[in-house]
């Protein structure tokens, strides 16, 4: 008996983990709403909170990271740019073309609060952004 609780068990924990990875799959390349009716894919993001920054990472592989825009709106952050496929490639055939291609744009959510600095870096192919919270004493 306990030994079939073990197995549903794992068994019903490895079709979540099937269904997480098909949602993360489908939002990796689900267009963006857009009014100016270019191709637009949204990048995955993770976003993360310390006691005294918020990180975002957003994968961009490909991207050249100092040729996207990011900004702050009313709570939210914008991250958009054009990933295209390098001039020297242009005349190569191609056999599989995964990562999107064209305009990104992407809005998340931010946690509560103020920020008081924005440092941008890349680690491994993610864009990091780095908002430090105001009101706080480093010393």
């Amino acid at each position: 008996m306990a030994r079939d609780v073990a197995r549903d068990w794992m068994w019903s924990e490895a079709c979540e983990m099937l269904a997480r990875a098909e949602r993360m799959h489908r939002e990796l390349f689900r267009p963006a709403r857009s009014e100016a009716r270019q191709p637009e894919w949204e990048p995955p993001v993770d976003v993360l909170e310390t006691d005294g920054e918020v990180l975002v990472l957003v994968a961009l592989p490909g991207v050249d990271i100092e040729a996207a825009q990011v900004v702050i709106e009313e709570g939210e952050l914008v991250i958009a740019g054009t990933r295209l496929l390098p001039k020297e490639l242009h005349t190569a055939t191609i056999h599989r073309l995964e990562l999107p291609q064209g305009r990104f744009y992407r809005r998340v959510r931010l946690p509560a609060g103020r920020y008081s600095g924005v440092r941008r870096a890349t680690i491994a192919g993610c864009l990091v952004i780095t908002l430090q919270k105001a009101g706080l004493n480093r010393g």
